[in-house]
């Protein structure tokens, strides 16, 4: 496994995020269970910036899990919905901060934006409409 995700929050640059809403702002409590013990990250969130400490304090949204889940999404091997629909994440609190929870963990490795993806069929239309034999009114030969 890679790092985990008490490492990868550590880590986490506190530069501005372009993929954070610049209208959102809120703050966001981790629990991480494990090894018969809670550990506590609070997440400040606001003018595309996020800010990781240590802390239990309460927080606009509570989400807890098991340990080894928080790993998995820092590493890219669980997205956050999936981990919602399959109950390994327990949630409370105001659930629109949800979404940035899933822009501040990395998705899985060579996953595509679905608008990269909807970019890549039109050109990939265009570049074939261009074809030898093609009367250009999207007429068959």
């Amino acid at each position: 496994m890679g790092v985990t995700a008490a490492q990868y929050l550590q880590q986490l640059d506190a530069g501005r995020r372009p993929d954070l809403p610049e209208t959102t702002a809120g703050t966001l409590r981790l629990d991480f269970r494990g090894d018969g013990c809670t550990d506590h990250w609070y997440l400040t969130i606001g003018d595309q910036h996020v800010r990781a400490t240590r802390s239990a304090d309460d927080a606009d949204l509570v989400v807890s899990a098991e340990r080894t889940t928080f790993d998995r999404m820092a590493n890219g091997e669980l997205h956050l919905a999936q981990a919602l629909l399959s109950n390994e994440l327990a949630v409370r609190g105001d659930l629109r901060l949800l979404t940035l929870l899933r822009r501040i963990f990395p998705g899985p490795s060579g996953a595509r934006h679905p608008r990269e993806l909807g970019r890549a069929a039109v050109a990939g239309r265009a570049g074939s409409s261009g074809r030898a034999g093609s009367t250009g009114r999207g007429e068959r030969p």
